[in-house]
């Protein structure tokens, strides 16, 4: 029987008018008491993350997203506490000024209201939009992937368990069954949802995109490159391409394709090295091909294809472009590129200066691992997903970009002609 969300959309608005009159002071206990309550509940979630884990192929690359460890969760309540420790985003006065007429008007930032947030196989996304939509006065309303269903459930029994404790609202933050219904009816509910955000794959964007009647912001796909100039400095280049491309592949900041100046083909083996002892299979261009060849186990180094460009890996794989001057990386990226994160490795400081203003992307580094792309690294405290598009918000969306704004305006009995 498929689900009607009608009457649970509308509990969720009356429960976003009353989380309006919660004080700050409140919400911070709250999240610091979700986390507590998770720390103390780590053998139960880690239990029933096993049961999600048990159903899918280690082999397959969303296996680490999916996979919850004590470690993990200490870092996902860590980042809880840090939401919680950090300013409200409601009530700032964005701008003030006054009229000839007398006048007075503020730009107020205010919540949007109720946020709904399709996601795939990501645990961690229920604690950290929770977290994010609680503080700055949201209710989140959750359609997470079947993969996650029971270390989903589990994270919301959490939750709902504190919110009551504290007299708030259980309807603050709701889980949706996994029915593909259910996702039509969130991405057409206008006048109920003010907001949907996806987190996942291409093709759930694509098909969030499509298919919304509801405003939307893109989190999107992550095809990231990084360029290592004529004057890359190798040992930093070594360094920050294995940290891209390895420290977790299954991320959307990761590293997809290596982009080498000609001139530094005599140093594309050293500057891969690191690569071969994690296994990472190298799609490699005429030219990074021969370079490579013989010192790059031959197991892990394949022929280019024109498909190996503009893929999002999300695995042990990374391509190798070979160009001929700084611009036609540059045109490489503009064509490639998802607007996520690029990067640049270089001593050149013209180089550097023309990369960061001539790159479109959300997020753009000179000598520093993409891998940085996030809201925790940020000093946001956690994040809601990485904004591709540029209407309202862009890159690692926390707090502020959670909100929108109202302008209150006072005066004296002022009328127009």
């Amino acid at each position: 029987m498929t689900t009607d969300l009608s009457h649970i959309l509308d509990l969720a608005r009356v429960a976003a008018n009353k989380l309006n009159l919660i004080d700050d002071a409140t919400i911070a206990r709250v999240l610091c008491a979700v986390a507590d309550e998770a720390d103390r509940q780590t053998d139960y979630l880690l239990q029933e993350n096993r049961r999600d884990l048990e159903r899918m192929d280690p082999n397959d690359p969303r296996y680490d997203r999916l996979m919850l460890t004590s470690e993990r969760l200490a870092g996902i309540t860590a980042d809880m506490r840090r939401v919680a420790s950090l300013p409200s985003p409601l009530g700032c006065t964005l701008a003030s000024f006054d009229r000839p007429n007398g006048m007075h008007i503020d730009k107020v930032s205010v919540p949007f209201g109720v946020i709904g947030i399709i996601y795939e196989a990501r645990p961690n996304v229920t604690f950290d939009v929770f977290s994010l939509c609680l503080k700055s006065g949201n209710v989140c309303i959750l359609k997470g992937g079947h993969d996650a269903a029971c270390s989903n459930q589990a994270l919301m029994n959490i939750i709902n368990k504190v919110l009551i404790s504290h007299g708030i609202d259980s309807n603050t933050a709701v889980l949706l069954p996994n029915d593909h219904h259910v996702t039509d009816q969130l991405l057409t509910a206008v006048g109920k949802v003010d907001l949907v955000i996806p987190r996942g794959s291409s093709r759930l964007i694509n098909y969030v995109r499509e298919h919304a009647l509801v405003p939307v912001i893109e989190t999107g796909a992550g095809i990231c490159h990084t360029y290592f100039d004529e004057y890359g400095d190798l040992a930093m280049g070594r360094n920050i391409v294995c940290n891209a491309k390895t420290r977790r592949v299954s991320v959307c900041n990761a590293l997809d394709c290596l982009i080498v100046h000609e001139k530094r083909l005599p140093d594309l083996p050293a500057l891969c090295e690191p690569l071969a002892g994690k296994q990472v299979i190298i799609y490699a261009d005429p030219q990074a091909y021969e370079a490579l060849s013989g010192h790059y186990p031959d197991d892990l180094l394949q022929p280019a294809t024109d498909q190996s460009f503009g893929t999002e890996f999300l695995d042990y794989k990374m391509a190798v472009k070979t160009v001929a001057s700084f611009d036609e990386a540059l045109d490489h990226i503009a064509r490639y590129s998802s607007k996520h994160s690029e990067c640049i490795v270089t001593d050149n400081e013209e180089h550097k200066r023309q990369f960061t203003r001539r790159v479109d992307a959300a997020c753009v580094y000179t000598n520093v691992s993409t891998a940085f792309t996030d809201g925790g690294q940020f000093g946001f405290g956690a994040e809601i997903g990485i904004s591709t598009q540029k209407l309202h918000a862009r890159g690692p969306m926390a707090l502020p970009e959670l909100t929108t704004y109202k302008y209150i305006i006072s005066g004296n009995g002022q009328t127009r002609q």
